[in-house]
């Protein structure tokens, strides 16, 4: 199956090409290669994408809508996932035009070129930070989302409603993935655990937001990775519409929208501990206030994701972790 992916050399759309890949699909991948983090590491990640013969690359801006309009008609995909973002809730607040043109704008270029194909399923990633201020947890799809704290999250919100819209009038298929604190091997430089590893080896002060004192859904990269395979064939449809109350299927287009979490909160020190003890080296930490635009907890519920794959991400973050530092020390000889 022809399957173009946008985000290709990122963290996420790394591995998920590489399983494709190895699955036997034929796989396009789109990336603007910026520099927000170590251009290196994207690289060296798309040198390996390179490798396989049914892989092919396009290196350009979502903003730019003629050659992502050249690259997706040449290629025809029937499926279209779409994982590229302008990412960093803290940057966001520096910098938030940088996420307009590329969340926004890029997102809806994919969103319209997918209507022109018709594509048979349009899956685009957004983010656990849509749910904001939300106090009920664990998360579910069907809560409302009206507060978020970052312009980052803002945008991912943004881009749910227009994708909603343009479903709705165009009936594309698609399916919203709301992702939880995804890391692992081949992470991205700026996330946390990603960060504390650095600090702790170079044995330089690392900083703790709030003190230490917030829970994440960690959820690991290879959950991530299989659940979105196994989403690939189940695209919503109008025949379901209405049927189940708990489903986050809309009333009126075939659109759902989905958590990918691990369903597990950890508490930031206790990550933090567990590192400390892999490493065999304690952390020099300072202790910083709240960063604004983030938030204490975050928490999924992914019912749906099981009643609809038969998957559930289970991966325990000690594992994850040992995972990482396989990798880490591994690339950083």
């Amino acid at each position: 199956m022809n399957i173009f992916i946008t985000g290709s050399s990122g963290f996420i759309g790394f591995h998920l090409v590489k399983k494709l890949l190895e699955k036997g699909h034929k796989i396009h991948g789109f990336d603007s290669m910026n520099n927000y983090y170590d251009v290196k590491l994207k690289k060296v990640r798309l040198k390996i994408l390179k490798q396989y013969k049914n892989f092919s690359f396009t290196r350009g801006l979502l903003e730019n809508q003629k050659i992502l309009a050249k690259s997706i008609l040449k290629f025809k995909p029937k499926i279209i996932i779409h994982l590229a973002a302008q990412a960093g809730v803290r940057y966001s607040i520096e910098k938030p035009r940088v996420y307009l043109d590329s969340n926004i704008i890029g997102t809806y270029n994919i969103i319209e070129l997918s209507k022109k194909i018709d594509v048979k399923h349009l899956l685009i990633a957004s983010s656990s930070s849509v749910y904001g201020a939300n106090k009920k947890l664990p998360f579910r799809e069907i809560d409302k989302t009206e507060t978020q704290l970052s312009i980052y999250a803002s945008t991912k919100k943004a881009t749910e409603s227009i994708a909603h819209s343009f479903s709705s009038v165009w009936k594309v298929p698609t399916t919203i993935l709301r992702f939880f604190t995804v890391y692992g091997p081949w992470g991205r430089p700026d996330m946390a655990l990603f960060k504390f590893t650095k600090g702790i080896l170079n044995k330089k002060v690392i900083d703790i937001y709030n003190k230490g004192k917030m829970y994440r859904d960690f959820t690991y990269i290879d959950d991530v990775v299989n659940a979105i395979c196994l989403l690939i064939n189940k695209a919503p449809n109008l025949k379901q519409l209405g049927k189940n109350k708990n489903d986050s299927l809309s009333p009126v287009a075939p659109f759902r929208i989905l958590n990918i979490g691990n369903t597990y909160k950890v508490f930031l020190l206790n990550f933090i501990n567990e590192l400390e003890k892999q490493i065999g080296i304690k952390a020099k930490r300072k202790y910083m206030p709240m960063q604004r635009g983030d938030v204490k907890i975050t928490l999924s519920d992914t019912t749906l994701l099981k009643k609809l794959t038969g998957y559930s991400p289970k991966t325990n973050y000690k594992i994850g972790i040992k995972n990482f530092l396989k990798w880490y020390l591994k690339y950083y000889n």
